[in-house]
C-alpha cells in the first residue's frame, strides 16, 4: 500500500491530490513510528507500595495506601505515557497504636475536610509527556487529579529493570491545598497554633509493572 502510494505521489508532484496523499502517508508512518517498539507494562498492585507522611507542628503521621490500576507505555528507557488509579478507600494509619485513635484519624482524612473519599473514591497520576531514564534516573512530569481537581506535579524517579518487570521508585511532594484540601493549613486559617498541620504530605512510591 505504502509504495502505490510513493508511486502516486512522484508521479503527480503538480497535483493536488497527490499533495494530499503525501500528507496523508506522512502522518500514517508518523503514528507508525510513534508506536513502534513500545511496550505496555501493566502495574501490579499488590506488589507495589504507597508510603504516605503528614507533618503537623506537634508531629506527623504515616500509613499506605493501595493502587487500585495502572500501566504505562515503555520504549528504550523511556515513559512513553502512563496512567494509575489509586483507590482512597484503602487508606490507613499506620502510627497510632490505639484502636480507637487510628479509627478517628482515618475516618478525619477520608471525610470532606481531607480526601472525600466518599465522593472522590479515586486519585489519578497521568504522565502524557514522555520522558528519557538516564543512569536509571529521570525528573518526571505528571497531572494528579485529587477530589476531581487536577494539577500538575514533578519529581524525581528511578527504575531498575529486573527483565519481565521494572520497579518504579520516588518521593512525590504533593501541595494538598491545591486540591482543596484547606483544613488546618495556615495559609487559609489564622490562630491555629500548635493546632497547624503542614500543606504538603509526602507519597513515597515503589511502583512495579510487569508485561
Amino acid at each position: 500500500m505504502y509504495e502505490h502510494y510513493v508511486f502516486l505521489c512522484v508521479s503527480g508532484k503538480n497535483n493536488t491530490d497527490m499533495k494530499r496523499l503525501t500528507f496523508i502517508l506522512i502522518a500514517l508512518l508518523a503514528v507508525a513510528a510513534s508506536g513502534f517498539g513500545q511496550t505496555k507494562y501493566t502495574a501490579d498492585p499488590s506488589a507495589t507500595i504507597l508510603k504516605w507522611k503528614g507533618t503537623k507542628v506537634l508531629g506527623e503521621h504515616v500509613g499506605t495506601i493501595a493502587l487500585k490500576d495502572g500501566w504505562i507505555n515503555w520504549k528504550r528507557n523511556s515513559i512513553v505515557s502512563g496512567s494509575f488509579e489509586v483507590n482512597m478507600s484503602s487508606l490507613k494509619d499506620e502510627d497510632q497504636k490505639d484502636d480507637k485513635m487510628r479509627n478517628m484519624l482515618e475516618t478525619h482524612l477520608k471525610s470532606d475536610d481531607f480526601f472525600g473519599v466518599e465522593k472522590f473514591p479515586l486519585s489519578t497520576l497521568e504522565i502524557t509527556t514522555p520522558t528519557a531514564f538516564r543512569k536509571g534516573k529521570a525528573y518526571i512530569t505528571a497531572d494528579l487529579t485529587i477530589k476531581g481537581i487536577k494539577q500538575p506535579v514533578s519529581f524525581y524517579a528511578t527504575v531498575k529493570d529486573n527483565g519481565n518487570e521494572l520497579i518504579f521508585t520516588a518521593p512525590i511532594i504533593v501541595d494538598r491545598t491545591k486540591y482543596g484540601l484547606k483544613y488546618g493549613s495556615g495559609k487559609f486559617f489564622s490562630g491555629l497554633g500548635d493546632k497547624a498541620i503542614s500543606d504538603e504530605f509526602t507519597l513515597d512510591v515503589t511502583l512495579v509493572v510487569k508485561k
